[in-house]
């Protein structure tokens, strides 16, 4: 694995391990928003590895699209409500109107943006332990 991935994949990990930490203190937007980012920095993480310059996008389709296109099989994340996921990472940064970002998050998003996070996270060092990303991963 290149430094870059490494990174990539390290990252990722610290994020979704804060996702699950504001997540049980309550900070359900911040979870959101933490869990989205490593799910994003793992897809990046796993194109990056392809050999590819990732796409400056923090859509998780196109992100997934990106790998796709490099021939590796993406069908178990295709089936999961990523959109929901990257528009959590976007609207748990900002008030809208009269609403914080606190008042719209509750326990239920942020539980579902930490699992579809764990997944692509999971799926993303599978295949890099399995050396379809280009790389191996030993030691994730």
């Amino acid at each position: 694995m290149t430094p870059r991935v490494d990174a990539c994949i390290r990252q990722a990990q610290s994020d979704l391990a804060v996702a699950r930490l504001t997540a049980a203190e309550g900070f359900h937007a911040q979870a959101c928003y933490h869990a989205g980012q490593a799910a994003e920095k793992a897809l990046k993480g796993l194109i990056v590895a392809c050999g590819v310059v990732p796409p400056h996008s923090h859509s998780l389709d196109r992100l997934l699209k990106a790998i796709a296109d490099q021939g590796l099989d993406t069908s178990t994340l295709k089936v999961l409500p990523l959109k929901a996921l990257t528009r959590m990472n976007s609207e748990t940064r900002y008030p809208q109107d009269e609403e914080a970002p606190l008042d719209r998050f509750d326990a239920h998003d942020s539980d579902q943006a930490v699992s579809l996070a764990t997944s692509v996270l999971s799926f993303s060092a599978a295949r890099l332990r399995d050396g379809e990303g280009g790389a191996s991963a030993s030691g994730l």
